[in-house]
């Protein structure tokens, strides 16, 4: 499949079938994490998958609708921050950026392996971070939800031709003046 298919195919995905991943397609999924670019290379994202009954009550607790993940496999993307590359013109860490690159290649693979995903940002870090005892020095940045989708959940391919902007209301060349 081609790029911009696979992108036009992946979409966030709130319903999950009773059904278990894989290990080797969550591998799969992990391992396209592993490959994702980071800034100077310094790989500082720490990826937690989360699988358990246990566990994924714990992230019910964590997240603003519990009910809402019905996913079998959640992984909580973490960065440590003072790991990340700093910018020296302007002291701006990218530990969030560069978890974000992680967290897209990731969702990319699952989308490919025929898994749905979505990509979570309102939790509360205090619960996540007593719950799963993360360290201090790493920053949960987002949860990616993972599972097999129901198929009235599945959104058509062609919303994009009506969902985004056209390329002219988003894109410039050369300068903003133009």
């Amino acid at each position: 499949m081609d790029f911009l298919t696979l992108a036009k195919e992946r979409c966030s995905i709130r319903s999950y079938e009773d059904k278990p991943i894989e290990p080797e397609k969550l591998q799969a999924v992990l391992e396209a994490g592993r490959l994702a670019p980071t800034g100077v290379n310094l790989q500082e994202q720490r990826l937690l998958v989360v699988q358990s009954p246990e566990g994924i009550a714990k992230i019910a607790e964590a997240v603003v609708k519990p009910d809402a993940y019905t996913a079998k496999a959640f992984i909580i993307v973490c960065a440590e921050k003072d790991a990340a590359w700093t910018r020296k013109f302007d002291g701006h860490n990218i530990y969030e950026i560069d978890a974000s690159i992680v967290t897209t290649y990731m969702m990319l693979a699952a989308t490919e392996q025929g898994l749905g995903s979505l990509w979570v940002c309102r939790f509360q870090p205090d619960v996540l971070r007593e719950a799963f005892h993360i360290p201090e020095k790493y920053i949960p940045v987002n949860i990616l939800c993972l599972g097999y989708a129901k198929p009235d959940a599945v959104k058509p391919i062609d919303r994009y031709d009506t969902d985004r902007k056209p390329l002219e209301e988003t894109v410039w060349y050369e300068s903003f003046d133009a």
